[in-house]
């Protein structure tokens, strides 16, 4: 009895088209409008769209109206959803081919090298970026230096950000207070990653070795859902952030 083919994974068609597998290599780095993705991938704007179009369909890649402009979208890659669509996809040929995560690499000895530095950046600095800060310093388990500001800093964190992270991770923030991104003038962070679609237009250089990653994510405070807004505004972060980790490297100290 010839037993039925069973169809390929939706996956491996949507990943595996060329341009498709660029622009999710290129949206695996940071979150980007279709303009510039555009610029990256060097192909027409009503093909790049098509083929994103085909993306947001299988659940891949999400979108955002940009709070800075709303007639903008921001294109964001879910690498969860990646990963259990690639773990799906080595089961479905063969039951040896399991996906189980990959321990984490010996962290090397920090010395003669310098801890990563990376920067997040947001209006406020009041949620999102002392979010990311905390959760990044958490997770890192001090071998990273982070830092967080705004452009336009509020004179206290808000409280829901603050309950968020105590409840949620542990997480006290204690006696912190938002800052200004012109107190950072002169520092080198290796990653300024802003949080903010209006933050992302203004914030200055920290370096030219710097990379610059954007994650759009929309402000809680804006969203007027009270502590539910803040609980997800973490939950999303500390994902990203989780993301971020393996791509953080120690960087050569100068003599």
């Amino acid at each position: 009895m010839v037993t039925p083919a069973q169809p390929a994974p939706a996956f491996l068609g949507l990943a595996g088209h060329p341009l498709r597998w660029r622009l999710l290599t290129e949206l695996a780095t940071s979150d980007y409008r279709v303009r510039e993705l555009v610029d990256l991938v060097d192909h027409p704007q009503n093909l790049v769209s098509y083929h994103l179009r085909l993306l947001r369909d299988g659940g891949l890649v999400t979108t955002r109206r940009s709070s800075a402009d709303a007639r903008d979208s921001y294109y964001h890659l879910d690498l969860d959803r990646c990963a259990h669509a690639l773990a799906a996809t080595g089961l479905a040929l063969h039951p040896a081919l399991r996906l189980t995560p990959a321990p984490p690499p010996p962290r090397p000895p920090l010395a003669p090298a310098l801890p990563p530095a990376v920067l997040f950046a947001c209006t406020g600095n009041s949620a999102r970026s002392p979010i990311a800060e905390a959760l990044l310093r958490h997770r890192g388990g001090g071998h990273l230096e982070v830092a967080s500001a705004g452009s336009h800093p509020r004179p206290r964190l808000h409280p829901d950000a603050v309950r968020a992270l105590r409840e949620g991770y542990g997480i006290d923030l204690g006696d912190q207070r938002p800052r200004h991104l012109d107190t950072l003038t002169g520092r080198h962070f290796d990653h300024v990653v802003s949080l903010c679609d209006k933050v992302r237009e203004v914030c200055p250089d920290f370096g030219d070795h710097s990379r610059r990653v954007h994650w759009s994510i929309p402000d809680p405070v804006a969203e007027q859902a009270g502590y539910p807004a803040f609980a997800r505004t973490v939950a999303e972060i500390d994902t990203r952030v989780r993301h971020l980790l393996p791509v953080l490297t120690p960087r050569e100290a100068q003599p």
